[in-house]
């Protein structure tokens, strides 16, 4: 009884999350999200058919108080970035791309967390998340499932403003680098972009800037061309690109005219080289969970008792503490430096020798697991899983505009689990306090 007494009760959201495997999406209405011009017709069932994984049918449920503690974790992120140490570390062992500032901050970060009982964890940052806009198509296409469940579901004025926040801030991009005259042509910018997996996504993003009168291209960055001090694609100068590339850095030839043209500061490029060596080189999740290189920093104790708290230990992995790491490689999750999209990334309970002198050799961090938590899905009448999930939380000069979940099985985030994908993310409170609502 003693063991059972100590158990924490669980929270509202949790028993949603483990009790309750009712599917919320109405089919229709997100067809009509994706579909809302006529220039996008089709897109809902060319989806449907090429990714059948990318939309789960359920929704997930965290508490207000995981979301302050989301909020308050990623602020704490943005102060220590901020430091002047900081940055001199991290554009030390950064190419000189990085080293470029033109006033820009970086558009769509992604803040990834695992939810557990020590709170939220901060397993990783991104400089470029995808999947934003169809987040917000797909929470826009919820419906409560019973009369139990309306007192959760948000009013429906909840996402009204996210497009016009969204123009907000590319616009304010583009005023950061020193332009007066308004934003008229931009390119969205990805390696074969017709080829990616989001590529629903740029559709979307290109209708709403042209709707907002500025004109989008879609390319591979082996298109651009640098000429007359300007940035040109089919024959238009380009102010701005939102730079979709996992070429960080600019270092491939294809992105050569890009770099160019950022460079010379003819074109806002967001996000950009620099965000992604001061935010999401995983190298960094080793400083933001050791305490002495926090110290250091000068990092108030505040600040660095969030972070210790909501980032799991992270170290670097190196030939001097390799046979350690090898030895703990159960309790850890072995990530590439400079990664993306879970690639080569390796729980230590699965890893092979062969793999083990891969880590080695290449550049990782071995972060302490932060196991995910659940959500009950409902495959079909009477047939039940549990998923993982994680939480994304999109973010613009630190301050949280949407949250998504991905719901998976297996080691690593996928599009490939069967009632998986992204699910929408709404904040409950328990019965005694106020309802919550979604972001």
């Amino acid at each position: 009884m003693s063991d059972l007494a100590a158990t924490p009760p669980l929270s509202l959201a949790e028993q949603l999350n483990l009790g309750c495997a009712c599917q919320f999406l109405d089919r229709t209405k997100l067809q009509q999200q994706l579909e809302a011009e006529p220039a996008l017709a089709g897109l809902a069932t060319e989806i449907a058919g090429t990714r059948p994984h990318l939309f789960a049918a359920t929704m997930v449920f965290i508490t207000s108080a995981q979301r302050q503690q989301m909020q308050a974790v990623i602020a704490a992120v943005e102060q220590a970035v901020a430091l002047p140490a900081w940055q001199q570390a991290a554009l030390r062992q950064a190419p000189a791309s990085a080293a470029i500032e033109h006033g820009a901050s970086g558009v769509f970060f992604g803040y990834d967390f695992h939810l557990g009982p020590a709170g939220p964890q901060l397993i990783e940052i991104n400089t470029n998340a995808g999947g934003a806009y169809l987040n917000l198509a797909l929470a826009r296409a919820q419906t409560a499932c019973c009369a139990g469940m309306q007192p959760l579901y948000p009013p429906a004025t909840a996402l009204q403003d996210m497009e016009q926040q969204w123009l907000a801030m590319f616009r304010q991009e583009w005023q950061a680098q020193g332009h007066g005259r308004p934003l008229t042509t931009l390119a969205i910018i990805d390696e074969s972009p017709q080829q990616q997996y989001l590529y629903p996504e740029f559709l979307l993003f290109q209708r709403l800037f042209e709707r907002a009168g500025i004109r989008c291209l879609l390319a591979d960055p082996a298109q651009l061309i640098w000429r007359d001090g300007r940035l040109w694609l089919d024959g238009q100068a380009i102010d701005l690109v939102y730079n979709r590339l996992t070429d960080f850095y600019l270092t491939q030839p294809a992105s050569q005219a890009l770099l160019q043209a950022y460079r010379a500061n003819a074109v806002v490029l967001t996000p950009h080289p620099r965000a992604h060596a001061l935010y999401a080189d995983k190298r960094h999740l080793a400083w933001l969970s050791d305490p002495q290189w926090l110290a250091a920093l000068g990092l108030p104790s505040e600040l660095r008792q969030r972070l210790l708290a909501g980032v799991p230990a992270t170290r670097l992995v190196t030939p001097a503490n390799a046979n350690e790491l090898w030895a703990q490689r159960r309790q850890l999750f072995f990530k590439p430096a400079s990664g993306f999209g879970s690639r080569a990334a390796y729980r230590g309970d699965k890893l092979t020798r062969r793999v083990w002198d891969e880590i080695v050799a290449g550049e990782y961090v071995a972060q302490r697991i932060a196991l995910p938590s659940e959500r009950v899905v409902a495959l079909e009448p009477g047939n039940r899983s549990e998923l993982k999930l994680d939480v994304r939380a999109y973010v613009y000069r630190g301050r949280i505009q949407l949250f998504a979940a991905r719901l998976y099985s297996g080691q690593t985030t996928n599009f490939r689990t069967a009632g998986g994908g992204f699910a929408p993310v709404f904040v409950v409170s328990d019965p005694a306090k106020p309802a919550g609502a979604h972001l």
